[in-house]
């Protein structure tokens, strides 16, 4: 089977989708004790956003009361939670989506959403590419990608998951102003984003010095520690020429 990327489809004026069967994340096994799986169930079920469905409406996400002013962030691939927890909680007037696939960052995120609480952040457990079909055009505010899985291996680039037709579909969603933010410590892989970014004529932007407001996380400390600075890139959603609608 051919597991190459499929080119990205538009459907009239919707956001366009993205058709991938190769996956881009590892599968890790890794599994939860009884208290924690018990734990898993009933905080998954208050709140996550299926995977599949109709597309979103925030006010429906987050409550009929929110402010529609309120910015969106769409967080990929959170790992352990640590980053997305911390930066919820310093930025309190932005409502936060985390999308994982592995359940003990999941558990980790929705116990911080229970607990402490932050009311404003949701979890999708599952797959980026099949959810990016639940949300509209231009309705982020900002788009993060963490320390993806880097795919190090040659014959396995293609499984990464910043390439042309995902950062077109996660531009397509993001609204006029709205921000990209990358970050690797894989070097190749960073320039690799860099290319990609570059040549999406709606985002301008680039290598930026590793920001303040990002939590150092256990992960980064360890490639820090392994001699693997990390690269953030950051692009802006500018308005497109009229002329080339």
């Amino acid at each position: 089977m051919n597991d190459r990327p499929a080119p990205p489809t538009e459907t009239g004026s919707t956001a366009r989708q993205v058709s991938r069967p190769a996956l881009t994340f590892k599968v890790r096994r890794r599994g939860l004790s009884p208290k924690r799986q018990r734990e898993f169930d009933e905080w998954i079920a208050k709140w996550s956003i299926d995977l599949d469905g109709p597309v979103l409406d925030w006010s429906d996400v987050f409550g009929p009361d929110r402010d529609p002013a309120r910015g969106v962030v769409l967080d990929i691939g959170f790992g352990h939670g640590e980053s997305t927890i911390q930066m919820a909680r310093a930025q309190p007037e932005l409502d936060v989506i985390g999308v994982e696939v592995h359940d003990p960052g999941v558990v980790t995120v929705l116990d911080a959403i229970e607990n402490e609480p932050l009311p404003h952040v949701r979890v999708v457990h599952g797959d980026l590419v099949q959810f990016l079909q639940r949300i509209g055009p231009e309705s982020l505010a900002v788009v993060r990608i963490y320390f993806p899985d880097p795919w190090k291996k040659t014959r396995q680039h293609h499984r990464r998951l910043v390439r042309e037709d995902i950062v077109a579909a996660l531009v397509d969603r993001l609204e006029t102003d709205g921000q990209l933010h990358l970050a690797t410590d894989i070097a190749d892989y960073a320039a690799l984003m860099q290319r990609v970014c570059d040549a999406e004529p709606r985002l301008e932007g680039g290598v930026i010095d590793r920001p303040d407001d990002r939590p150092l996380t256990r992960f980064e400390q360890r490639g820090l520690d392994e001699d693997r600075p990390p690269t953030d890139l950051l692009y802006r959603r500018v308005r497109p020429d009229p002329g080339t609608l």
